[in-house]
């Protein structure tokens, strides 16, 4: 069977369903029937309903977990509200059912406490093994017990990233057996050298290639560079293990060495045409993605999110602005570029890191309600023809609702380089080889040499200088315990990954959730700057007296009262943008993992067993 994907409608006849216990119990489908298992297409079949559960790409239809431009929760994004909180408290439950968990998905984009996922491929592992011996060959045998592996490691790698220790299970369970269905977790170290061993045996057994849109050997290994970077940064940041640490941050070396050893991945696509393109499936830039098809009834809505004709009340913070390079490959307050003090949009698309202008549209606007600039980051660039078009006034139904059909790039080549660069620098400080210039011409400057479009190019930008090892930048904002090596490169994957998923799993890992303080950090209140009279002089009107507000060059707070337009230059702060809730060194609350629900806890008490909450929070509401 060959395999049309858009991740399609087959694949809803797969559909597992969550359970209030911690394993959903076995279906009584022919898909797990021991009869079933006869072919090689069978197996297949059965792993298809993996891809839209890990890959969601950017969602389907109006559904849009996960998907990038949604529940964005980090220091790059403001909301023209109060700021989301952190979760101060622990919910009544928590699972596959659970809405109590639905901020714990936005923030960490992780899963819930549900291991149906996990079960699913046991039972794929289970019956391979079982049934199939004399049915597979070798090759097939081995191939397929790697990709259930391969998502079993996923899973776990993503479970313990919510929840630190949670069971462990490496077989089908027997709804039966209680004491497995009921056992408490396991140690967080002792599951991650079960996904350790998974993510080694499927990088040495997948095939190199099993067909267009299926997962292959350097698709295993992108993902692996992915997880065992975030394990080694959470053993090294969090619980302070430099030894498991270092093994972590080596297998994402060898996983990065891996695919760039390939040779059949680079960075030849300008940036917004990796967003915008209906295909990417032979983009050497793009490792693995998923496509959409009307034709399939398979279409999504993030597009419609940037057409510059829908309004938002997300946008990028100030402090994310001010992060972005200038093109001397400085921050700018050490820049030498002229103008690099300068955050006029004009002048920033001129002077800064070309990912800027390629993220956000060229002129401020009060459709992006929070912070006039508006993110285009997913949609192309002839879709906003429109504006400029007399005959037009709104895009074309293709990037309105839930029409879109622009393919997503699940993983891209630059994610591997970025990956694999902060490895190698997290390494070296632990006794490790050196980064060399070398290392840093392949990776990071790879990238900055990304190919400008003709728009770009009409806009005046400007290509980002390379980094250099024996003249890095030396930002003055750098906290003291990050080398200047490891905060550069932390800086090119904020720009990288602007409004995609990286940004608070990167700041938990890190240990760096004090970022996304409101009340010390007032860049994460304001929007871009704004120049009222001269560039939007149609909002100073009679309605927008006592809304309109600014801080200026000086610092200093001006609202707009009817009479003071041309003192309405600055950077966009609304009155509605407020701060979150005091989240830091708060007793019982963990902010960096997820808590159990205490009806979770009393319902394995009820049977007999004990379920341990979640470290650093507390195991009863008494």
């Amino acid at each position: 069977m060959k395999r049309n994907i858009v991740y399609s409608a087959l694949l809803c006849l797969l559909v597992f369903t969550g359970c209030s216990d911690v394993l959903d119990r076995p279906s009584e489908t022919t898909i797990e029937d021991r009869a079933y298992w006869t072919s090689e297409e069978k197996v297949r079949l059965y792993a298809n309903e993996f891809y839209t559960y890990f890959f969601p790409g950017y969602g389907n239809g109006w559904t849009v977990v996960y998907a990038p431009m949604q529940y964005i929760f980090s220091d790059d994004v403001v909301n023209l509200s109060t700021q989301t909180s952190f979760q101060l408290t622990v919910p009544t439950s928590i699972g596959s059912t659970s809405t109590s968990v639905d901020s714990w998905q936005s923030l960490y984009a992780g899963p819930t406490w549900d291991f149906a996922w996990i079960r699913k491929a046991n039972v794929m592992l289970d019956r391979i093994n079982d049934n199939m011996r004399g049915i597979l060959t070798t090759e097939e045998y081995n191939h397929w017990t790697s990709i259930g592996r391969f998502f079993r490691a996923l899973e776990y790698a993503r479970l313990v990233n919510v929840f630190g220790d949670v069971p462990y299970y490496n077989h089908e369970v027997a709804n039966t057996d209680k004491d497995e269905l009921y056992k408490d977790r396991t140690p967080r170290n002792e599951v991650m050298d079960s996904v350790y061993n998974d993510f080694r045996y499927a990088m040495q057994n997948v095939r190199l290639d099993d067909g267009t849109l299926y997962i292959n050997r350097y698709v295993v290994a992108a993902f692996v560079s992915r997880w065992a970077l975030f394990e080694g940064s959470w053993q090294k940041y969090y619980y302070k293990n430099d030894e498991r640490a270092a093994k972590f941050f080596q297998l994402a070396i060898e996983a990065g060495d891996m695919v760039i050893g390939s040779g059949k991945y680079d960075i030849v696509t300008d940036f917004r045409a990796l967003f915008g393109s209906e295909d990417l499936t032979s983009n050497k830039d793009v490792i693995f993605s998923r496509k959409y098809s009307t034709a399939q009834g398979v279409t999504h809505s993030i597009a419609s999110l940037c057409n510059m004709y829908s309004t938002t009340s997300q946008g990028p913070t100030l402090d994310l602005i001010k992060a972005f390079t200038c093109i001397d490959g400085k921050d700018y307050k050490t820049s030498t570029v002229n103008g690099a003090n300068d955050f006029s949009l004009d002048n920033l698309i001129k002077t800064r890191d070309p990912r800027f202008e390629a993220t956000f549209y060229g002129k401020t606007t009060p459709l992006a309600r929070s912070t006039y600039l508006y993110v285009d980051k997913f949609i192309p660039r002839s879709a906003l023809n429109w504006l400029t078009d007399d005959s037009k006034d709104s895009p074309d139904q293709t990037w309105q609702s839930v029409n879109n059909v622009t393919s997503y790039p699940v993983m891209r080549y630059a994610e591997v380089l970025l990956n694999w660069i902060e490895a190698k620098a997290e390494y070296a400080t632990l006794g490790g080889a050196s980064v060399t210039q070398a290392d840093i011409d392949a990776s990071i400057n790879k990238i900055r040499h990304r190919p400008l479009d003709e728009s770009a190019v009409v806009a005046g930008v400007q290509k980002t200088a390379d980094m250099n090892l024996v003249n890095l930048d030396d930002d003055p904002a750098r906290d003291a315990d990050v080398p200047q090596l490891l905060w550069e490169i932390r800086r090119e994957r904020r720009m990288e990954f602007a409004f995609e998923y990286a940004r608070i799993i990167d700041l938990r890992r890190w240990g760096k959730l004090e970022y996304m303080d409101t009340d010390t950090r007032q860049d994460l209140l304001c929007g871009t700057w704004v120049n009222f009279p001269t560039d939007n002089a149609d909002q100073l009107t009679t309605a927008n007296v006592g809304k309109l507000r600014v801080v200026n060059s000086r610092g200093n707070l001006v609202t707009y009262d009817g009479k003071n337009g041309s003192s309405m230059v600055g950077f966009f702060y609304p009155a509605e943008n407020k701060p979150r809730v005091t989240y830091l060194n708060q007793p019982n609350v963990n902010i960096y993992l997820c808590p159990i629900g205490y009806n979770n806890i009393v319902d394995y008490v009820n049977k007999g067993y004990t379920l341990t909450q979640t470290e650093g929070w507390p195991a009863t509401n008494n």
